[in-house]
């Protein structure tokens, strides 16, 4: 798993940079600075409307005695979401509002479910601490 991460750390600001390059050259250096400073306003709207949505839904759950399974894993993709949104750079805000925008966010929590029962199926889900 650490060398997918590292791997990521490599290969994901390489892409951002290239695509802010094409994008400057197409549309001009000011323009694309623009566009990314309004993307990272968006996501940070975005991030605290969907994340207080979801609170008060996994509050709701909790005061009903209910586990707020599917709010955690909608939570998790808005936080992620917004982080990347935060990022310059266009690939990262793409991903970022593929998992805050609540129609596509149903898709990845099935995504995220079933790869977690496969885990946990195999007896290969572990917690480590750090």
């Amino acid at each position: 798993m650490y060398k997918w991460i590292f791997t990521a750390l490599l290969i994901v600001p390489i892409i951002e940079l290239w695509g802010l390059l094409q994008v400057g050259d197409w549309l001009g250096g000011w323009n694309t600075f623009f566009i990314v400073v309004a993307m990272s306003v968006a996501g940070a709207y975005f991030l605290r409307r969907e994340g207080r949505k979801l609170w008060v839904e996994a509050q709701r759950q909790l005061a009903q005695g209910q586990m707020p399974g599917r709010s955690i894993i909608d939570g998790i993709c808005v936080l992620i979401g917004g982080v990347l949104l935060l990022t310059p750079g266009f690939f990262t805000d793409f991903i970022g509002i593929v998992l805050l925008l609540p129609m596509t966010r149903p898709i990845l929590r099935g995504v995220v479910l079933q790869w977690l029962e496969r885990k946990l199926r195999n007896g290969s889900f572990t917690i480590r601490r750090f």
